[in-house]
């Protein structure tokens, strides 16, 4: 007891899932969560007391008492405990439907969030050859939208590698980054999630449910932040000897600085690119046959 009470982030919010970001998908995910808990300690408790009362009424008294009734069955209650139960799961099952959508899909973004839809606009991701192919790769406009109503949504590829997160955005120029998210504040971030090695885990507490990354298959989740802010998470899956050092941050900006920060981001990178290719090159000259 002492041990499961003395570190609180391992108890996440102490009795449901960390909800601090308040995207519309991680508060309906602690909302559901909270109304099973409540259903699951009534329950508890109604037959801890049951059975607590049971005990201390009808012991057995060495001296003087009488040997309580042995009773063998009771038709009545067994149907009634049975009956219940069952509805008890009825009731669960249909409030998780209620709610199973709004978790799922994605909420849309706000009137004054970053705006941008890569299925509709032909929103292209630039490659640098890490991931194959060495070229750009459109998104394909025949797929299918993401699941929910047609709004603006800014999908994001995820790329889990050992040991860490790589994260492409979808422009004209390349920009990706590692470890840490950039992401627009009151926008739907979309996350298409795979690996290139073995399993791992993306998982920010503060944002909702944990998706598998998973070689050769994506997975997707989504979260919107409205307040500019800063959330941790790590890999949930064991993938190997360094999957401890295996982190994410995600770091909502206003939009502007969103912005900014793309074509900071795409600077660096193509003046990196330069600089790499010309020390390629100086090596190559200076190289003896």
């Amino acid at each position: 007891m002492l041990a499961l009470a003395a570190p609180p982030a391992a108890l996440a919010n102490w009795f449901s899932p960390e909800d601090d970001s308040g995207s519309p998908n991680a508060t309906k995910i602690k909302t559901l969560y909270l109304i099973t808990f409540i259903l699951g300690m009534i329950i508890f408790f109604a037959v801890e007391g049951l059975l607590i009362y049971s005990l201390v009424k009808f012991r057995h008294r060495r001296r003087g008492g009488t040997t309580p009734a042995q009773i063998r069955g009771n038709t009545p209650l067994e149907v009634g405990w049975t009956l219940g139960a069952a509805g008890l799961l009825v009731i669960l099952a249909v409030v998780t439907f209620i709610f199973l959508g709004g978790i799922k899909n994605p909420a849309a973004s706000n009137s004054n969030g970053f705006v941008a839809e890569g299925k509709q606009d032909g929103m292209k991701f630039a490659d640098d050859g890490s991931r194959g192919g060495g070229k750009l790769q459109f998104a394909a406009k025949d797929q299918a939208a993401p699941p929910g109503p047609a709004n603006k949504h800014l999908e994001i590829r995820v790329n889990g590698q050992q040991y860490l997160w790589r994260f492409d955005y979808p422009g004209s120029q390349q920009v990706f980054s590692y470890h840490d998210l950039i992401v627009p504040t009151g926008t739907t971030v979309v996350l298409d999630i795979t690996a290139s090695d073995v399993a791992h885990s993306w998982w920010i507490p503060d944002l909702g449910g944990k998706a598998d990354a998973i070689p050769g298959h994506t997975n997707h989740t989504w979260f919107r932040i409205d307040k500019p802010g800063s959330y941790w998470g790590n890999c949930a899956e064991f993938c190997g000897e360094n999957h401890a050092d295996m982190t994410a941050r995600v770091t909502a900006v206003t939009p502007d600085q969103y912005r900014a920060w793309l074509t900071k981001q795409a600077a660096d990178i193509k003046q990196s690119q330069a600089l790499l290719s010309l020390a390629r090159k100086t090596r190559g000259a200076g190289a003896t046959p």
